[in-house]
């Protein structure tokens, strides 16, 4: 008896890991398939940070170099981030959206914890965001500077990264109620993460010491100096240190979004 019964109790664990693993893949495809439909949104997400490295990164680098870097290139692992910072934040903005039109009720009512229906749409959210992360690597060419072979490294770190922000914008979209306070609120945190994080200007001993005590405790200025390392061997800390902040950062999200998420009503 004893035999058959722990048969049976790892058949339903089974069977419970099967149904959990199902449901976080069928709302990522589902995220996928919304993300893929929205043509404008994928043209804005490439156009807009071409339209900072050539207009503004030209613009002050006609007169500006870093070392022996053009602005505009020293530039380009700052707006990877900011890609990475608008796309994943605003990505909660679509659990009100689901919220207000109930497809949010159907999703919940599935046979399958909270917790899987939020990592399904953390991955979601990466998926959505890399794919525009990768389109920009396509246009590395156009900047000599960059090293090819440092991407992998690079899109490491913005992968872990948008995990972190994803799940920030739907703890966000769990906690509020409506569009313009969520637009509120993410607008109050993403602008001083991404101006604080070194994005647009070096890190050094030239900066008020006020502002560069900001920069240090900003998580995603370790997410800036890891892919700025790879990509162009302009590094402040050691690559593993970057990544061990950025994957701590992660964490701290992805568990806050999931309790925040599974306490929505």
């Amino acid at each position: 008896m004893p035999a058959i019964v722990r048969e049976e109790n790892e058949t339903m664990n089974s069977n419970w890991v099967q149904r959990e693993l199902l449901g976080i893949a069928a709302v990522w495809w589902r995220e996928f398939k919304v993300f893929w439909r929205e043509k404008s949104r994928i043209v804005s997400s490439i156009v807009q940070p071409m339209m900072w490295l050539f207009l503004f990164g030209s613009g002050i680098g006609a007169s500006l170099s870093v070392g022996a870097v053009n602005y505009r290139d020293y530039i380009y692992p700052g707006v990877l981030t900011m890609s990475v910072i608008f796309g994943s934040v605003f990505f909660g903005l679509y659990i009100i959206w689901d919220r207000k039109l109930d497809v949010l009720k159907a999703v919940l009512v599935a046979p399958v914890t909270r917790i899987s229906i939020f990592f399904g749409k953390v991955l979601g959210g990466c998926t959505d965001v890399l794919l525009q992360v990768v389109i920009l690597f396509v246009f590395s060419f156009l900047f000599p500077s960059v090293n090819p072979w440092g991407i992998p490294q690079a899109l490491l770190i913005l992968f872990i990264t948008s995990i972190a922000l994803v799940s920030l914008g739907l703890a966000l979209g769990s906690l509020l109620e409506s569009l313009e306070g969520f637009q509120v609120i993410s607008a109050f945190l993403i602008f001083p993460l991404f101006f604080l994080s070194g994005a647009l200007f070096p890190v050094d001993d030239k900066l008020p010491t006020w502002l560069h005590g900001l920069v240090k405790l900003n998580p995603l200025s370790y997410t800036v100096d890891g892919v700025r390392g790879a990509l162009l061997g302009m590094n402040t800390y050691p690559f593993y240190v970057d990544l061990g902040i950025i994957t701590l950062f992660a964490a701290a999200m992805l568990i806050s979004g999931s309790i925040l998420f599974s306490r929505m009503k």
